[in-house]
């Protein structure tokens, strides 16, 4: 099992500006205000899976057609604004859907912040997001729409939503922390196949499914390692990545 030291090592190495342009926390990084940050993360979240170089080229694409004013182009929202703007499982409809379904959010009930804080408060953050998607998709909701906003009750490793949290909640220089109602010691890793792989081969997860359960047993592994901000080591893992590759 990789060391400590190694491990913070990777940390310190990769946890650095230059290290944001080369992932999706680069596109909410282009705005200042706080609804536009957050909305920009939630929004890039939903389609960072795939290829990193096209789904960055489609983000870009999409904030282009919002005039780069992501919280002005959700509340005012149209679906004639994204024309046909679609992303592998992703439906023009379903995007249309995801974005209306946003508006509501931000025009009536307060935004993504106090969606995600209520959950917080209720002791089941990401079924709260979930259902309040869900009970207001209508007809047009495709398979995409359900891909891009997943139902955790299925146990899978809900890796956008928690990679999305680790944006909004963690401290820069890589991410924003402009979210203060829970704290960094309760984020969950984002795990994808990338992680899940370098993580196995550091000794530290041992669960060979890649669903909840295993971001459950590396989280806690991690807290082992640094209990107030487990979720750091996102960074070292793609650094050992890089480094042995």
């Amino acid at each position: 099992m990789i060391t400590k030291e190694k491990i913070d090592e990777l940390v310190k190495k990769y946890e650095t500006p230059e290290f944001i342009w080369a992932d999706p926390v680069s596109l909410p990084h282009r705005f200042h205000d706080k609804k536009d940050i957050e909305i920009a993360g939630f929004i890039s979240s939903l389609i960072a899976y795939g290829s990193r170089k096209v789904f960055i080229k489609k983000l870009d694409e999409l904030f282009n057609m919002a005039q780069n004013e992501p919280y002005n182009f959700i509340t005012n929202f149209e679906p004639e604004i994204i024309g046909n703007f679609n992303y592998r499982f992703g439906k023009t409809e379903d995007f249309a859907e995801i974005f209306s379904i946003m508006k509501e959010l931000y025009n009536k009930d307060g935004g993504l912040e106090e969606l995600f804080k209520y959950g917080y408060k209720s002791g089941n953050m990401f079924k709260t997001v979930t259902d309040y998607f869900y009970s207001r998709a209508g007809a047009k909701a495709g398979q995409g729409f359900y891909f891009m906003i997943p139902n955790p009750e299925k146990g899978g490793a809900m890796k956008r939503m928690c990679m999305f949290l680790r944006w909004m909640v963690r401290k820069p220089p890589v991410d924003f922390g402009i979210w203060d109602f829970m704290p960094a010691s309760e984020l969950l890793i984002p795990l994808d196949v990338h992680v899940a792989r370098i993580s196995r081969e550091m000794g530290l997860l041992t669960r060979t499914a890649n669903d909840y359960k295993a971001v459950q047993e590396l989280t806690e592994k991690l807290r082992q390692l640094d209990a107030d901000d487990p979720v750091k080591y996102d960074f070292a893992m793609f650094g050992y990545g890089v480094s042995n590759k």
